[in-house]
Order: structure tokens, then C-alpha cells, then sequence
């Protein structure tokens, strides 16, 4: 079996924390018009908690990583159970989710039509499951930067393009229909071109395999079942 995503443990549950309420925020508070109907009633809510959410996410990030105990912390609550090829599949206990991740094969800078050498932090595709979600996945994307105010993401896969709608350093589906789509693309495919653009104009392209992940799909699914 394959080593594990070679990224540290504890910054995987980070990102997966701040992904899942930034997503649920941004679902929720009409920043795309694709939005479902059913989700526009929890607006007011979500957007109460929203600050409460980034501060406490912060507050997270403090903790483990001014204090040393990011590893305690990710063994605690967290555990990486499997590498399928060039996806691995994670669990975090409290609450339940369980998720697919990997980083590209390849990364592309350009700017004005020239490959520039840029800084990014860590660039990571995830799908995630939850107990009772009721979807097949949630699909969402960083890029390691802040992506351009108001711009997308376009996913391609072997000659099909989706598109995903961005905030701040995240980009997914505008909704679950649209992640269910891209989902069964990539279990097709061999592999997924995501084109981006951040809020200094530098484009990027980043490819990532996707070899083990339909196995990598179905395990941490099950597991979150």
C-alpha cells in the first residue's frame, strides 16, 4: 500500500474544518444564483454563526499550532485509514466525516502568457461524506492562494469542463446536483485539469491523477455510512 497523502495530519483537518463551514455559509448566503431554494431559509441562521465559525476556526488553528498539540489533536480525533494509488481517505470522529484527498501530479504558473514562479500553500482536492447527508460527495477545491474576487474554477475531464464558484481560497459545485456530475466524471476519468485565477492575475493549472479514486470514493463512503 501507498504512503498517505504527504501533507501534515493535522493541517489535512484544518483545511477539511474550514472547508466544511465555509461551504455551508457560502451554499447557504446566495453567493451564487444557482443556489437551491431550500437552503435560502437557513440563510439568516448560518450567517449568525459565520463569524463565530472563522473565529473559532482560528482560534483552532492557535491552539494546535502555537501550542505544539497539533498531533495529539489529529491522532485524538483523526486517522488517515488508507491510501488507495493517489488518493487517500480520512476520518475525523467528532463529528462524524469522512473524506477523499490528493494533491496534484503537476502545477502550472503563468502570467501574461508567460510560466512565472509563484508561492502557493498547500493545493488539495477533497470529497466528503457525512453520516446521513443524504448526497453521494461534496467536492471542493484550494488552490493555496485567494483566488480572484468573483471568478471560477473550471474543472476539466477528458473533454467535459465543469465549473465552480469561489471564496476566498475555496471553490465547489454551486450545488449538490453539480457535485454528483463532477463526481461521476472523475470516477470515469484518469484525470482532472483544474484552471484557476488568483487576485493578482497569475493563472494557474493544476493536474491531478485520478487513479485509485473511485476505490478511495466507495471507502471513505462506506465508512461514513
Amino acid at each position: 500500500m501507498r504512503d498517505f497523502l504527504p501533507i501534515g495530519l493535522s493541517r489535512t483537518v484544518l483545511f477539511a474544518l474550514s472547508r466544511r463551514y465555509r461551504v455551508e455559509t457560502v451554499r447557504a448566503t446566495g453567493k451564487t444564483v444557482q443556489i437551491s431554494r431550500r437552503v435560502r431559509a437557513e440563510a439568516k441562521q448560518l450567517e449568525a454563526v459565520k463569524d463565530m465559525t472563522s473565529r473559532m476556526i482560528g482560534a483552532l488553528c492557535g491552539v494546535l499550532l502555537g501550542m505544539g498539540a497539533s498531533a495529539a489533536f489529529a491522532q485524538s480525533e483523526t486517522e488517515c485509514v488508507s491510501a488507495q494509488t493517489d488518493w487517500s481517505v480520512c476520518v475525523w470522529n467528532q463529528p462524524k466525516e469522512c473524506w477523499g484527498v490528493s494533491k496534484p501530479k503537476e502545477t502550472v504558473n503563468s502570467r501574461d502568457g508567460r510560466v512565472v514562479s509563484v508561492r502557493r500553500g498547500d493545493i488539495l482536492m477533497f470529497v466528503t461524506f457525512r453520516p446521513g447527508a443524504g448526497d453521494k460527495g461534496e467536492i471542493s477545491f484550494t488552490g493555496g492562494y485567494p483566488f480572484a474576487p468573483g471568478s471560477t474554477v473550471r474543472v476539466e475531464i477528458d473533454g467535459s469542463a465543469f465549473e465552480l464558484f469561489t471564496d476566498g481560497e475555496w471553490a465547489w459545485p454551486a450545488n449538490t446536483a453539480d457535485d454528483a456530475a463532477l463526481l461521476a466524471a472523475m470516477k470515469r476519468g484518469a484525470s482532472a485539469v483544474v484552471t484557476a485565477r488568483s487576485g493578482r492575475g497569475t493563472q494557474t493549472k493544476d493536474t491531478f491523477s485520478l487513479q485509485g479514486f473511485t476505490a478511495a470514493m466507495t471507502e471513505a463512503e462506506t465508512r461514513c455510512k
